[in-house]
């Protein structure tokens, strides 16, 4: 995947199509697409929001902002199309809780939160650590069990392995 730097241009919000808004986050130092005309949603190219997505980095610029406005209702269900790169955007939960679900493009690494999205996602865990172990603890309940199982055949095979290969050893060498 090649992640795209910062667009310099208007960009044209994907899920309702109105023209972004650039907020200077100065304590990133980028700018960050904001849908203030439209329904609220926030564009973050490349790796944007690896610097918001914990409780403790910064997003006062942005609630200021988005502060006392109304946005309109999108349809989260309709799959909506990167604009930066054109490709369509797939949808993926933040964390295991699968509470919070985004667009991504796979293409340039853009991601799009809809109005919301990005504060209840920082509310999940306090940090990206937290997230991490939660989605490792999570896998592990999910398919944690086939991998003890798998381990356990494998154990046996080898025990197997070396009874018949002593077995062999001593046919061979008696």
């Amino acid at each position: 995947m090649k992640y795209m730097n910062d667009t310099i241009e208007t960009i044209n919000c994907p899920a309702c199509g109105k023209p972004m808004l650039k907020v200077f986050m100065p304590y990133a130092g980028f700018n960050l697409d904001v849908c203030v005309d439209g329904c609220g949603g926030i564009f973050f190219d490349g790796l944007e929001l690896k610097h918001f997505d914990e409780n403790h980095e910064n997003i006062d610029d942005l609630k200021e902002i988005l502060k006392n406005r109304t946005f309109e209702k999108t349809d989260e269900s309709v799959t909506r199309i990167c604009p930066v790169c054109g490709n369509k955007m797939v949808k993926n939960y933040v964390s295991a809780k699968h509470a919070v679900q985004i667009d991504e493009c796979y293409n340039c690494g853009a991601k799009f939160m809809d109005s919301g999205e990005l504060t209840r996602m920082r509310e999940e865990y306090p940090t990206e650590k937290d997230r991490k172990q939660a989605f490792m603890a999570e896998t592990y309940k999910e398919i944690g069990s086939k991998i003890d199982a798998m381990e356990m055949q494998n154990q046996i095979n080898r025990s197997n392995r070396s009874a018949f290969l002593k077995l062999l050893d001593k046919f061979f060498l008696s």
